[in-house]
């Protein structure tokens, strides 16, 4: 029995599971959407932080469950820079009966336009607890030469 009444036609409810009750999803998927369709949307949307240190751009990718060998890091036309994965459905036998399946599987693909001062040449990624963190390094700033002020004598 219900400890909470059902407001969805007859839909059980479990009071320790909140995922249960679709009371609970203010933003339902639509049912006339494809599933292919909502796992690319799901997964293509990669969370990706850019920041500028005196040193270098860092770029930190959120893209959890991926191994590093799914991923590609790759720098095109000289100064675009082109991070890219796939994350593949789990294998379904016969035998197995899912409950829930909310893990986004697909393809993501994203585009970055490198300011001059990087060094394409030397960029480094690593992968660690499920973020990638590529780093771009910057030249070296050419030093301004001083402007020395000269008297004028008359």
């Amino acid at each position: 029995m219900s400890l909470i009444p059902s407001f969805f036609g007859g839909r059980k409810s479990n009071i320790f599971d909140p995922f249960s009750l679709d009371l609970w999803d203010p933003f339902p998927i639509s049912t006339n959407v494809p599933s292919s369709a909502r796992e690319v949307s799901a997964f293509a949307n990669a969370k990706i932080d850019w920041k500028e240190t005196p040193q270098a751009h860092i770029f930190k990718v959120d893209v959890p469950g991926i191994k590093k060998e799914e991923v590609k890091v790759e720098v095109e036309q000289g100064r675009i820079l082109q991070i890219s994965g796939e994350r593949s459905r789990e294998q379904e036998e016969k035998n197995d009966q899912w409950h829930r399946m909310e893990r986004s599987s697909g393809k993501f693909l994203r585009r970055f336009r490198l300011p001059e001062n990087t060094k394409t040449g030397e960029i480094k990624a690593a992968m660690e607890n499920g973020v990638l963190t590529v780093t771009v390094p910057k030249e070296e700033e050419k030093k301004k030469s001083e402007v020395k002020a000269i008297d004028i004598s008359g």
